[in-house]
């Protein structure tokens, strides 16, 4: 086990006795966060030479799957980071983001994102240009970390079908305010509505103006999202004990694996429902003590719920229907 394995063992391992504290609280605590600065996780992706950890996509899914499992506030608060990572080692990210590169690769910088750009169908969130840069108007339905994070990734549809990225400071401002959710799981993530009202933001922070094109959110982004759920459930196999779960959480991670853009939403929406049927078989494994307020079956049977909702886009919401409604037909007969 090298150096890496070690750390992040003893994070998991904290991650997993502060799960129950982390569900009842307000915020996540920092210390969460900077246990994975300090293991280097929030340059994942970067390359060994800037000082990161130079992870392929097929690591970082296991990081993710494995940190969920333990505690799934702190670790979907840090994969919001890894699209401001992302802008930061484009070979043409502008002046300003570059000045955050190092940063952000340590973790000294953290990122959250705010996407309603790329949702599809009429666009939530518009970028206008002005003389001294652009503004910023609509709703980010959901934005996480708020209060924790430094930079704020922002996403909005730009004039002729294209989309403006541009980082924003995560603060309530003239043209921006935050209103706070109050969550059923992860609540600690400190997750707020935001309403953009003529946000001015000037051209050294707007990142790029590209094409909007929808397929470009269906690989990477939305393998790593998947898991989350994985996660949810590998903690459910883990505290059943050897079952035909472990077979099929193995057939779901590969399913994920080996998806193409066109069989993306499938995968996903199978991790999803996977998760939500472990969490079920948790709570009757666990038997009268499911149901008591902050038993790991019951926020398990939570947080897999709030995952059927998390980044249903259509295609993924359609598909996750078709598999929970055959799954109830499979009973009936």
């Amino acid at each position: 086990m090298d150096d890496f394995d070690r750390g992040l063992a003893n994070v998991i391992e904290r991650f997993a006795s502060d799960a129950s504290d982390v569900d009842r609280a307000e915020t996540l605590p920092l210390d969460h966060l900077n246990l994975l600065a300090n293991l280097g996780l929030y340059g994942a992706f970067a390359p060994a030479s800037d000082g990161g950890l130079g992870f392929g996509l097929s690591e970082l899914c296991t990081v993710v799957e494995e940190l969920a499992a333990a505690c799934l506030a702190s670790t979907f608060v840090w994969i919001q980071h890894l699209r401001l990572l992302a802008s930061v080692l484009d070979p043409q990210a502008n002046d300003v983001v570059v000045s955050m590169k190092d940063r952000v690769i340590r973790g000294d910088v953290k990122g959250g994102v705010a996407l309603a750009g790329l949702l599809p169908g009429r666009p939530r969130l518009r970028a206008s240009p002005t003389s001294e840069g652009w503004t910023f108007d609509g709703t980010a339905p959901w934005v996480s970390g708020w209060g924790v994070i430094d930079e704020l990734f922002v996403a909005a549809r730009g004039p002729e079908d294209t989309v403006v990225n541009a980082v924003v400071a995560p603060r309530d401002q003239r043209g921006l305010s935050a209103k706070r959710h109050t969550m059923t799981a992860i609540n600690a993530t400190s997750t707020v509505a935001l309403t953009f009202d003529s946000l001015a933001v000037d051209s050294a922070h707007v990142v790029s103006q590209t094409a909007y094109d929808p397929s470009q959110e269906a690989g990477p982004g939305l393998r790593l999202n998947g898991s989350l759920a994985l996660g949810v459930t590998r903690r459910c196999c883990g505290l059943i004990g050897e079952s035909a779960l472990d077979v099929e959480l193995g057939e779901v991670r590969d399913f994920l694996d080996q998806a193409d853009a066109q069989e993306m939403p499938r995968a996903r929406a199978r991790a999803s429902a996977l998760a939500a049927r472990a969490a079920s078989a948790l709570c009757a494994h666990r038997g009268s003590s499911s149901v008591l307020q902050g038993d790991v079956a019951e926020r398990t049977a939570r947080e897999a719920t709030l995952l059927l909702a998390f980044g249903s886009r259509p295609a993924i919401r359609t598909a996750l229907l078709d598999y929970l409604i055959e799954s109830l037909c499979e009973l009936r007969d």
